[in-house]
């Protein structure tokens, strides 16, 4: 009987990770996404990318800085049924570009976004993200380069603010611009790439620990040399025509991508 009953619940356990695993597929290929989006997926791998951080539709999730939404398309539809998503970024005002972009994006389509909760993260001063211990999956995407200029402390104390909101053993995932280790990384990490062991450290300086790394998102074609940082490659180009094939082929830019979890 207790090989039955187990049986049983492995059986369900499947079941239930199956149709996740579905509903995460179903969310990407929907034709709610934008098309110059869905271009990106073979850069940005985000079914491989969620599925390494462990993501289950109904956690509670704060995507980091979400501004025109190229995740939140994802997200949204994957959590609106059993869990909920968290915009947290600039404050939602005239003159916040980052916070009108977003209105804009929930606006677009009410009926897939109108569950959405918006909040606050605008380090290094607000941090209005969500309730201490209410959060199980906090996510940032191309976004903590842009912390390096606040100063290592700073940097730490944005590490901090995202341990407080989430519940022991949740997890922050992170992808970023990898600067190779052989390069020197300046104080504003003006190139837009970051040394992963520097995210590390600071992650674990807030009490992280780090639970697993993945090259799902590596590209080794790309050096980190270029003439206007990460931004000279695509999807930005901010040579425009100059050099444009050649930038074409190498794709977009190297990543880290890293899973820590609360101690």
């Amino acid at each position: 009987m207790k090989r039955l009953i187990l049986a049983a619940l492995l059986a369900t356990g499947i079941a239930g990770a199956a149709q996740a695993d579905d509903a995460l597929k179903a969310a990407i290929a929907g034709e709610h996404r934008a098309e110059s989006n869905r271009a990106r997926d073979v850069y940005r791998h985000p079914y491989e990318t969620l599925t390494f951080f462990g993501i289950k539709p109904n956690m509670t999730v704060v995507e980091l800085v979400p501004s025109g939404g190229w995740y939140t398309e994802i997200l949204a539809p994957y959590l609106r049924d059993k869990g909920k998503l968290i915009g947290a970024g600039q404050a939602i005002a005239p003159g916040n570009r980052y916070g009108e972009a977003f209105k804009k994006k929930l606006d677009s389509n009410p009926a897939l976004y109108d569950k959405v909760v918006t909040s606050v993260f605008e380090p290094p001063t607000r941090y209005d993200i969500a309730a201490p211990n209410s959060v199980d999956m906090v996510l940032t995407f191309r976004n903590l380069h842009n912390w390096v200029g606040n100063g290592d402390e700073a940097v730490k104390t944005t590490f901090k603010e995202i341990h407080k909101v989430l519940k022991p053993g949740g997890v922050l995932g992170v992808v970023d611009h990898r600067l190779p280790a052989s390069m020197k990384q300046d104080d504003k990490a003006s190139s837009g790439y970051v040394h992963e062991a520097y995210v590390i450290r600071m992650a674990e300086s807030a009490g992280f620990k780090l639970a697993g790394k993945s090259e799902v998102n590596a590209n080794p074609k790309d050096k980190a040399d270029h003439e206007k940082g990460v931004w000279t490659l695509p999807p930005v180009l901010a040579n425009k025509d100059k050099d444009r094939e050649k930038y074409m082929a190498v794709g977009e830019s190297d990543r880290m991508t890293l899973k820590f979890v609360k101690q």
